[in-house]
């Protein structure tokens, strides 16, 4: 949450003691405030000429203190995340999905997204799911450890984002059939369908880059 941070400033032009009557300007653009005080001339000997008031100036402003936590790592990792999502990152047409529940997410704070295709992702802290079987179909995976796929992974993202209701149907024989039916195609030709590489060439270049990886330190850098 930020924390408003109030600072004031005073700057006096004379030595002369604080006159009674301030004048205020406000500057909203500059998200502070202007006081004016203006002094009466002093004129020491009766034949000399007039001085110019004095003015005193007091600056009032008010900021904002923004945490220091990214808004991507407080979104993407939730302390007290429901369901954990697993993605592929690399996907454009997922990652149009996977953006409008990480919005909707902002306000839940209940979905933890995981990217498969990331340098750290690792199959042990999300119950030995590996990367191959990740782009195989969607994964899902609730805060007891159960594992969910397909369309059901779906379902259940979506009703802890408040949208339970687009796949509400799905939950009933034979929509439910037909619908992982559905799902299931598109799983298996995305790829294709997104303009990448078959998931073969995709995992050799991903086991290359492990071995070089292994035997020089530019996957840390």
């Amino acid at each position: 949450m930020a924390l408003p941070l109030r600072v004031a400033t005073a700057v006096s032009v004379s030595r002369n003691s604080m006159p009674k009557n301030p004048t205020f300007i406000s500057l909203p653009y500059l998200n502070c405030t202007l006081k004016f005080h203006n002094s009466p001339s002093h004129n020491p000997r009766p034949n000399a000429l007039p001085t110019r008031p004095h003015h005193y100036i007091r600056v009032i402003s008010e900021t904002t203190v923004e945490p220091e936590i990214s808004k991507k790592k407080k979104n993407d990792s939730p302390k007290d995340w429901k369901i954990k999502m697993l993605y592929d990152g690399d996907c454009p047409l997922c990652m149009r999905e996977v953006n409008m529940l990480r919005e909707r997410n902002k306000s839940y704070g209940t979905i933890k997204f995981v990217d498969i295709g990331s340098d750290e992702y690792s199959p042990d802290e999300n119950q030995n799911i590996d990367y191959e079987t990740a782009m195989g179909r969607i994964h899902a995976i609730l805060s007891d450890g159960t594992v969910v796929t397909d369309v059901e992974a779906f379902r259940r993202l979506y009703e802890h984002v408040g949208l339970g209701w687009v796949y509400a149907i799905t939950k009933y024989e034979p929509i439910a059939k037909i619908a992982d039916s559905v799902y299931g195609v598109w799983a298996k030709y995305r790829l294709q369908v997104t303009g990448r590489q078959p998931i073969e060439e995709i995992l050799e270049a991903r086991k290359k880059k492990g071995e070089l990886c292994k035997d020089s330190n530019a996957c840390k850098m």
